[in-house]
């Protein structure tokens, strides 16, 4: 059987929900728990929801070596299992690093579920999930947390433990889950491994973030939905260019297709996002992880993907890969109608997601960024970072022309990367102050990730005035309660995120009113 066709069939086996039949069992005998990574789930529907979990019982090695190995899995109504719902055996396939992805179909719609596994004798932390309302009930309300970029050695994920007490019904994550760095000035900690360019070393930076007593906690409350940046692969790359940082590789795509393996591996998302298999990624085959799904007539949310599809930052200093600040009208290529930051594909599929669901109560967009233009320097003339929107423009404005063509309301962005909390609006037009908002957006500072500091805030803020709040110190999520009549946004940021007892206090609050793109302070 080929390479390609195998391992597709390998990651549907993961999936699958299906009794084996005795003889099929492998089960080598453990000594210690395989469940030290936790569970989670993710990538819900109305009728399903993804299972997963990663047998390694040395934590961040294997050490279940190149035999498959049996899981038993149960979902039930009670945390006690006295109401089983469903119940199945699966692989854990040792080419997917033992990984276990079931797809637990035939659920109910809108209702919370307990799940775990078994292996042997050794059975996992319980999780808990949901799937969707139907796309037309009525649903008197939507919290959800978003989050990013979660760098090892910058701080302790205490954020999770607060985020535990939020009585959330889905987390978003919006990029760099890990960190391919070997080491930070200052660090909090230091992480094993070195630079990551290969399979066993994404797969170890996984294991060791997914380590985190307050990560598994989090992740097996409730489900999520999960996009990744550029970090999960290498610092600003883009589709198949090579970013920057760390020893080059020799091929390039296959440290891509290595990255996203170990993504698939370590995440709750479903075998059909391996659209050619892992094989294929070699390639440059796409691995599809940008998606829509319905929560009720409340909300419509769209995940977006802005990494694998992107053309090149333009423009960049000094003729070097990655990004830059600069003036755009030193760069001719800057306006180029045909760049597109999501790719062509992903462009349409938007721009249909957002027809089809404009009669949702909210439009809620994950993405991976801040959405609205930020001028970096005082003066006339224009001063923007290439890897963001900013310089993506004419990308950005079919997006917008998209909010207004299709007439959609209630459009909220949700993004990171940046480091800093940023609220405002977004504008039909960023260079014209009195141009139309269309929608709202906040973009969230990072779970640890440090950024570069608060002094040039104020100046920014009179320098963008679509924007209405940033800070660049806190630390934490945001969490956003839709309801019928609004959407009450809420930034959470911890004390210190050196400590793993820090505490947790509201940096602000705000309010969006239904058919009203207007933020105001709750």
């Amino acid at each position: 059987m080929g390479g390609r066709r195998r391992i597709l069939q390998l990651a549907a086996a993961s999936a699958g929900a299906l009794w084996l039949p005795r003889s099929a069992w492998s089960q080598p005998r453990l000594t210690s728990s395989p469940f030290t990574l936790g569970v989670a789930s993710g990538s819900p529907a109305q009728d399903s929801v993804v299972l997963w979990t990663r047998l390694a019982p040395t934590g961040f090695g294997n050490g279940l070596g190149r035999e498959d190995v049996t899981v038993r899995w149960e979902v039930a109504h009670d945390e006690a299992f006295s109401r089983i719902v469903q119940s199945g055996q699966t692989q854990a396939v040792a080419a997917l690093a033992h990984s276990v992805h079931v797809e637990a179909a035939g659920l109910a719609p809108d209702r919370w579920y307990f799940y775990r596994f078994m292996a042997g004798d050794a059975v996992s932390p319980t999780g808990r999930t949901r799937t969707l309302p139907e796309p037309q009930s009525v649903v008197a309300k939507l919290r959800l947390a978003y989050a990013s970029c979660q760098r090892w050695e910058h701080g302790f994920f205490s954020a999770y433990r607060h985020m535990l007490a939020e009585n959330l019904d889905l987390v978003l994550f919006l990029g760099d889950y890990i960190y391919e760095y070997p080491n930070a000035a200052g660090a909090v900690r230091v992480p094993s491994g070195g630079w990551v360019n290969s399979l066993d070393g994404y797969r170890q930076r996984y294991a060791l973030h997914k380590s985190e007593p307050e990560l598994q906690a989090m992740h097996a409350a409730c489900p999520w939905l999960v996009t990744w940046d550029d970090h999960e692969v290498q610092n600003d790359y883009a589709a198949l260019r090579e970013g920057n940082g760390g020893p080059p590789v020799a091929d390039f795509a296959a440290r891509r297709a290595a990255a996203y393996q170990a993504f698939y591996e370590h995440m709750p998302v479903r075998a059909s996002a391996l659209t050619r298999a892992f094989a294929g990624l070699q390639g440059g085959a796409e691995m599809r992880i940008y998606s829509q799904l319905r929560f009720g007539r409340l909300a419509a949310i769209a995940m977006l993907d802005s990494r694998q599809y992107r053309d090149p930052q333009a423009c960049t200093p000094g003729g070097k890969s990655g990004s830059g600040n600069l003036d755009p009208a030193t760069c001719a290529e800057w306006n180029n109608p045909a760049r597109s930051f999501l790719g062509q594909a992903q462009e349409r599929w938007l721009d249909g997601a957002l027809a089809a669901n404009k009669d949702a109560g909210w439009n809620i967009v994950g993405q991976q960024t801040l959405f609205g233009q930020r001028d970096m320097r005082p003066g006339p003339q224009k001063f923007l970072w290439n890897d963001g929107w900013d310089g993506y423009p004419a990308a950005r404005t079919r997006l917008t022309d998209s909010l207004r063509r299709h007439s959609v309301v209630n459009t909220v962005l949700l993004g990171g990367d940046v480091h800093e909390n940023w609220v405002g609006h977004v504008k039909a037009d960023y260079d014209v102050p009195a141009s139309p908002a269309l929608g709202v957006e906040f973009c969230g500072t990072s779970i640890t990730s440090r950024s570069s500091g608060q002094d040039k805030i104020p100046q920014r803020l009179e320098d963008n005035p679509h924007f209405v709040f940033a800070d660049a110190l806190g630390k934490g999520y945001g969490v956003a309660e839709f309801s019928a009549r609004e959407v009450i946004t809420s930034l959470r940021v911890v004390d210190d995120v050196t400590r793993r007892d820090t505490g947790i206090q509201t940096l602000a609050r705000f309010a969006v009113q239904s058919g009203r793109p207007v933020v105001e302070k709750a």
